[in-house]
């Protein structure tokens, strides 16, 4: 009998995971070499422990109290030019790059491929990933530089990803700054604290959460290229966001007056209950709770003005310095675990996709960095020029939401311009990222 599959299978059944080998007897040789070269990159005693934690888990919320956010519209037109002027010349230095998590799908939203290659349906058809890189190129044009894009993917989309940007020959963009890299997988466990299995041969893995970005970009060499290109500053989101001003001269402007670590966007909450975490100060460091742990009697506090005390909603919108990201690469953040539904195979070895959550995922998030920063550099900004979340198939943050506010801002751009209403009335306008507004970029 093969020593390797003994010694392994010995290691699993010591903490109770000797399932993974319920097929290898049927395995191909190949087979059975994939299925030990996973188990043997298994932490099974940081996986007990993640689960043991996970069952002790309780989120405290004391501690708690508002935290200062300027707000744009309080900026004279003179200080915002001087802000943006700072931007552009930070840009045009090649002190700012951009990188956006793009490691999920599109199966929600009913789209087959990587969730930067959907089309939300405005009329020029074009998908995220090129709204994108048409916005950055346009910025690299009037900066008379280019502007690194930094891509973190999953395992699941990366190949996927690469070929879609090949395929559209990178959009225009020079490959060489573009950098895709991917991120950490952990193995999903079940009620029992069991690994999944994807197929009787691989191991049933999941993104470690948008938190092991740094980790990643140390990792793949991204953060050598960050300081070998002198990037000073890296601005961070999420794929998904259809209004995204990515790298904004005006908020990196402000980032570096102010020189915290982090400079974070956020937008005043809709309504007490809305699904989005809040930023606070917790033990008066910058921190974000989430909105299923903020206690009603937070949730629904207001000031004397009659705006809620924790009304300040965290968009994933975010600027790191890179001298901080190289300190806390190698944090050690917390994970947290989210019960999901994760496809797996069952007894007889036929995959499932189940309907209601029947494993749990760990996850870092990248807001837990807050804290190890003494102060953050916070912008209020309205969230209808700035977010269009594409996270459901219908509904809120749907496609069709992400659609409307694109569109709608577009038109106001022309009215702002002096386009007659009569005109635009009835009528579907889309700008392209390519076409300068005067005030927009």
């Amino acid at each position: 009998m093969d020593i390797r599959y003994v010694e392994l299978y010995q290691k699993a059944q010591a903490f109770g995971q000797e399932h993974l080998f319920r097929f290898y007897p049927s395995l191909s040789e190949t087979a059975k070499d994939r299925l030990l070269d996973q188990v043997e990159q298994l932490d099974f005693a940081m996986l007990r422990e993640l689960f043991h934690d996970m069952k002790q888990q309780s989120v405290s919320t004391g501690g708690i109290s508002p935290m200062e956010a300027y707000d744009l519209e309080d900026y004279s037109e003179e200080e915002r030019k001087r802000l943006a002027d700072t931007g552009w010349d930070r840009l045009r230095q090649g002190k700012v790059a951009a990188l956006v998590v793009a490691g999920g799908q599109g199966s929600r939203l009913g789209h087959e491929g990587p969730k930067g290659t959907y089309n939300i349906g405005t009329p020029s058809g074009k998908s995220l990933f090129q709204l994108q890189a048409e916005r950055l190129l346009h910025l690299s044009r009037r900066a008379g530089r280019p502007i690194p894009w930094y891509i973190m993917t999953s395992p699941e989309n990366h190949q996927e990803t690469v070929r879609f940007f090949q395929a559209s020959a990178y959009f225009g963009y020079d490959p060489d700054d573009i950098f895709f890299f991917r991120q950490h997988v952990l193995p999903a466990l079940d009620s029992g604290g069991r690994v999944l299995l994807s197929a009787k041969d691989e191991i049933g893995l999941t993104p470690s959460g948008n938190g092991d970005v740094f980790a990643s970009l140390k990792r793949s060499g991204a953060l050598e290229d960050l300081k070998r290109r002198g990037v000073e500053w890296l601005f961070y989101y999420n794929v998904d966001n259809a209004l995204i001003r990515i790298a904004d001269p005006l908020f990196v402007g402000a980032a570096v007056h102010y020189n915290h670590p982090i400079a974070t966007k956020v937008a005043e909450k809709a309504y007490p209950e809305e699904k989005v975490g809040i930023l606070c100060l917790r033990n008066d460091r910058p921190a974000v709770v989430e909105y299923t742990d903020v206690p009603e009697e937070l949730m629904y506090l207001t000031d004397s003005a009659g705006r809620l005390t924790y009304g300040l909603g965290n968009l994933s919108i975010h600027l790191f310095r890179t001298d901080f990201i190289e300190r806390h690469a190698d944090a050690n953040l917390p994970y947290h675990a989210a019960h999901k539904a994760v496809k797996t195979i069952d007894g007889q070895g036929l995959l499932v996709q189940p309907a209601t959550p029947n494993a749990y995922k760990f996850e870092k998030f990248i807001f837990d960095f807050f804290p190890l920063a003494e102060r953050m550099t916070v912008l209020k900004i309205r969230r209808e020029e700035e977010f269009a979340p594409v996270k459901n198939k219908e509904g809120q943050d749907s496609p069709a939401t992400a659609r409307r506010l694109v569109l709608d801002l577009h038109k106001r751009w022309l009215l702002e311009a002096g386009a007659s209403p009569s005109l635009l009335e009835g009528r579907d306008i889309e700008i392209s990222p390519s076409i300068p507004i005067r005030g927009k970029g």
